[in-house]
């Protein structure tokens, strides 16, 4: 690896030896970055970012040890300038809004990495936010619905775990008929016809995770 002070030093943060493989492939054909490091999950990105300090870190969402979410949150709260883009496969737009929020710089699906890394790791590296338009419009086309409380939140997780509304009341300490209110609640702010119809608008918005 060159020491050129002037390139762009990469972490590439992701449990597929493949991707890694195609970003290094990818950043190897450029004269002003390098791939500094590489890292199989969130604990390990920790450890690297620390021992490296890269420039840019470009960090997947889903990993088995540690999401990438924890481990983008744990970075920036340690090193508040780190500039870190999401890469995923996920367009729900709660997932963008929560990593933007987290202080990711930039939010990238991997099916656009051959098109958009390059400019995006130049640009977040520049100081740049660098969100690509797919990604925008997802965002876009949800902006104005109301979003769900966490403990809506928490009462959706359990409906898709195929909790029946005694067993949430239990689970939560609330009354059934609370339950009942706030799946009136979900139903109405997701535009769902019902319960499955709002488990799946909430995985594919990326609210819940299975």
């Amino acid at each position: 690896m060159s020491t050129d002070a002037h390139q762009i030093r990469i972490l590439t943060v992701d449990d597929h030896p493949l991707l890694r493989d195609g970003v290094a492939s990818l950043v190897g054909t450029q004269s002003d970055m390098t791939i500094a490091g590489e890292a199989a999950s969130g604990r390990e990105a920790i450890e690297m970012f620390r021992k490296l300090r890269p420039d840019v870190t470009l960090m997947d969402l889903r990993m088995a040890d540690m999401g990438g979410m924890e481990a983008m949150t744990r970075i920036i709260t340690e090193f508040p300038d780190a500039k870190i883009v999401v890469l995923t496969t996920y367009s729900g737009d709660t997932q963008i809004v929560r990593a933007l929020k987290a202080g990711a710089q930039g939010y990238l699906l991997k099916g656009l990495l051959r098109k958009e890394l390059l400019e995006t790791i130049r640009a977040v590296y520049a100081g740049k936010k660098r969100v690509s338009p797919e990604v925008a419009s997802q965002v876009a086309e949800y902006a104005a619905d109301s979003s769900l409380t966490l403990r809506e939140i928490d009462v959706l997780q359990l409906v898709a775990q195929g909790n029946a509304n005694k067993l949430i009341a239990d689970r939560l300490d609330i009354t059934e008929d609370t339950v009942k209110a706030h799946v009136r609640s979900i139903l109405s702010k997701l535009g769902a016809n019902d319960r499955t119809h709002a488990v799946t608008i909430a995985l594919k918005r990326g609210i819940i995770d299975l």
